[in-house]
């Protein structure tokens, strides 16, 4: 009978996991075919959301395993939405080769900005992000080819090229943001499945007792920092593509960029993959039903944050998981 007991008891998590699994696939396949089914509006809410998601899932990799609490990464948004304006309209590069050749244009500025910031620790390091994102702002208001202050529109003829029809377009442009997302949350689930990912866990559960088993961790800190910098300027480009205008203060807004995301990722689970997935829908249920109420609305969502990490500060799908629901995206070895 004991034996019995402990069998139904096994089964338990396996059936639970089982079920999250067939929630995902049903939630997979409704995005996917999202465009047969949801109305233009919708796709627009739907692409701003897989946004939002890809920017958590960086931002999260960067806090959640490495300790590096940057409030600037709108700086890496920014940045790729200006540069993808300029190789699109001044390069002549092809819409959406732009994209990714503007992330890999951010991540080589990544890494002298990134040799600059990883000389300031703790604190120091989180105002040195927002610093050094202001500094991005300020000379790009300077640029009078890309507007200057007030910025500047995507050319109608460069918008078209993505498709001859707006509903082709907008079919176009939401499977782009379907992609981006995935992609944010694949590479961070295979990145921690991998050896970079066992050194990050490390250093994630003690800095010191990493150092002590061999793991360069400024080396894994700045490989994960410009990582996530490219990550946040593809999906930063791709926000400025949807937008079809930029200004300085639109793509370095530390409310939009950053305050948000922390948001979503301190209230989903912060060091965890599905943390952010629930961060995400949440956020953007409470600003469907609190967004008409202002500045309390943005006082409301502060005070959630501080809510959530006093009561538990592994977030909502962290204290889920202490409580036995298992883990979704598994990155943890068993030895046999």
């Amino acid at each position: 009978m004991a034996q019995l007991d402990l069998s139904s008891a096994a089964r338990g998590p396996d059936v639970t996991r089982l079920a999250l699994i067939g929630i995902g696939l049903i939630l997979f396949i409704a995005l996917a075919a999202a465009p047969f089914w949801a109305g233009r509006s919708d796709l627009r809410l739907l692409m701003e959301a897989l946004s939002f998601l890809a920017l958590a899932q960086m931002w999260n990799l960067l806090a959640g395993y490495t300790g590096l609490i940057s409030v600037g990464q709108q700086a890496y948004v920014g940045l790729g939405g200006y540069l993808f304006f300029a190789l699109a309209m001044f390069a002549g590069i092809p819409v959406l080769w732009a994209i990714p050749l503007a992330a890999l244009a951010v991540g080589l500025i990544a890494i002298p900005t990134g040799w600059i910031a990883f000389r300031l620790q703790g604190a120091y390091f989180a105002i040195g992000t927002w610093v050094i994102a202001e500094v991005f702002r300020l000379i790009a208001a300077q640029f009078p080819a890309l507007g200057g202050g007030s910025g500047i529109s995507l050319p109608v003829a460069l918008a078209r090229s993505v498709a001859e029809t707006r509903g082709g377009r907008e079919m176009v442009m939401y499977y782009i943001a379907f992609l981006i997302a995935l992609g944010a949350l694949l590479a961070v689930w295979l990145l921690l499945r991998s050896r970079w990912g066992l050194a990050l866990t490390a250093i994630r559960d003690s800095e010191p007792a990493a150092a002590s088993l061999g793991v360069n961790i400024r080396r894994v800190k700045f490989f994960v920092y410009v990582g996530t910098a490219m990550g946040t300027a593809f999906t930063g480009a791709f926000i400025f593509l949807q937008k079809l205008r930029i200004t300085p203060e639109a793509a370095f807004s530390v409310t939009e960029w950053s305050a948000f995301v922390i948001f979503i990722v301190v209230i989903g689970g912060l060091g965890t993959i599905e943390g952010p997935v629930i961060g995400v829908i949440l956020f953007f249920l409470l600003r469907d039903l609190a967004a008409d109420l202002g500045t309390w609305y943005l006082i409301g969502l502060g005070a959630l944050a501080i809510a959530v990490m006093l009561i538990d500060r592994r977030g909502i799908w962290g204290a889920l998981k202490a409580r036995g629901l298992p883990t979704l995206f598994v990155t943890q070895r068993t030895l046999k």
